[in-house]
């Protein structure tokens, strides 16, 4: 417990786990998957741009959760069906995964000319995928859906986007996962912060015996552009408008070359996580907006940085 931050993820060793030159189809870049266990293998949903600067998602398997195989075509492109032909315009972006209720809710930016959307999806088996509904107005990114209800609603952690104040996380509940409300801003930026410039949702919050988890990620503006890192945070597990606390240091940072340098320079961001058996989390996360990562952690660390290493909210905005 209270090892450094430096060392609370530790690297696969063999990074990138995943490249452009692993997917059987032409694609620029692969990066941003949500990553779900499913009976005897691991499932990787991923974004990758095609060459007219639009993305798709593909989907790879894995029996450990390091080695992946990428599916010979993509898994969600997208819509030609209204309402989604609308709004799926220009691509569709940054999955992220949950199992509720007999299937795998699969949550998803949906772009066009009027701004960014978050659609809903679902399958029971990833052979097939059925569209649900658009799940926010424009403009929404981020949306991570709780595997699980509270006082009979589900839960969502989202990012609205808004002039007034630095991009912040919210809650939003719901009584059926399209109509959603009750909304209220839980965690802020906090001034000349590593998540100065804007924060939101990462990973489908991990349960444990002392919160949820929520690793989210948060940008700074320097001089040479912006850095986006990930941070953790504890929310209670009755109710998780309530949040225990807020690592006060990112968890994870640019660091290896193709973090770095890439599609969109200095970018760690993840979109799934995967807790295991053992106490530890397999962290997913796209680098430089051009490759997908991976690494470890361990549930303990994580929990003992929110708790005991928290940030003070004396600074925010």
């Amino acid at each position: 417990m209270g090892e450094s931050a430096k060392s609370v993820v530790e690297r696969y060793a063999k990074n990138p786990i995943l490249t452009r030159a692993d997917v059987p189809y032409p694609v620029e870049t692969v990066h941003n998957a949500g990553v779900v266990r499913y009976e005897n293998r691991y499932i990787m949903l991923f974004r990758s741009h095609l060459r007219n600067g639009r993305s798709i998602i593909g989907l790879a398997e894995s029996q450990n959760g390091f080695d992946f195989k990428v599916r010979p075509e993509p898994f969600l492109v997208p819509g030609t069906e209204e309402p989604f032909r609308t709004y799926e315009e220009f691509g569709v972006e940054d999955p992220r995964i949950i199992e509720l209720d007999g299937y795998f809710y699969i949550t998803y930016s949906a772009y066009s000319r009027y701004g960014v959307r978050v659609a809903l999806a679902r399958t029971k088996s990833f052979e097939t995928v059925e569209r649900v509904a658009l799940i926010t107005e424009a403009d929404h990114r981020n949306v991570a859906v709780f595997p699980e209800k509270f006082g009979g609603l589900y839960a969502r952690l989202d990012r609205p986007h808004s002039q007034m104040h630095p991009w912040s996380i919210w809650i939003s509940y719901s009584p059926d996962l399209v109509h959603w409300g009750r909304s209220q801003v839980l965690i802020t930026p906090l001034r000349y912060h590593w998540d100065e410039l804007k924060i939101g949702p990462g990973a489908p919050p991990i349960r444990t015996g002392h919160g949820w988890l929520n690793i989210f990620h948060g940008v700074f503006k320097t001089m040479d552009g912006a850095v986006y890192r990930l941070g953790v945070a504890l929310h209670d597990l009755g109710d998780p408008s309530k949040v225990i606390g807020v690592a006060d240091e990112w968890i994870l940072q640019p660091e290896d070359p193709w973090e770095v340098a890439g599609y969109v320079h200095n970018v760690v961001f993840t979109c799934g996580a995967v807790a295991e058996d053992d106490g530890t989390v397999k962290l997913y996360w796209g680098g430089a907006d051009s490759v997908v990562c991976a690494g470890t952690t361990k549930i303990d660390n994580l929990i003992h940085l929110c708790t005991h290493r928290g940030r003070s909210q004396k600074c925010a905005f």
